[in-house]
């Protein structure tokens, strides 16, 4: 865990973030560390959270954008007034 808390949160994936996360919940809920190990890890583990809500909101937001592109209406292209080309082939 010594190697994740070295990268700078940015440079974690989202699921790597997650994963220490997690990790530093479960440390901190033993109550087994001793203070200022304690106020490390929850400092890292409130900036991981911040990191990891950001990402979802982007996400989300992303997929909002793709979804409402999906479902607009499509542009009709017009066959009936376009100029004929069967003379081409004569």
């Amino acid at each position: 865990m010594a190697e994740q808390e070295q990268r700078k949160v940015e440079e974690l994936s989202f699921k790597d973030a997650s994963v220490e996360l997690e990790r530093i919940v479960r440390s901190l809920e033993t109550g087994d560390l001793e203070l200022e190990e304690s106020l490390e890890r929850y400092g890292r583990g409130v900036e991981l959270l911040a990191s990891l809500r950001e990402r979802l909101a982007h996400a989300e937001q992303r997929v909002q954008v793709l979804a409402s592109q999906a479902e607009a209406p499509q542009a009709a292209v017009d066959t009936v007034s376009a100029p004929a080309t069967a003379f081409i082939d004569e």
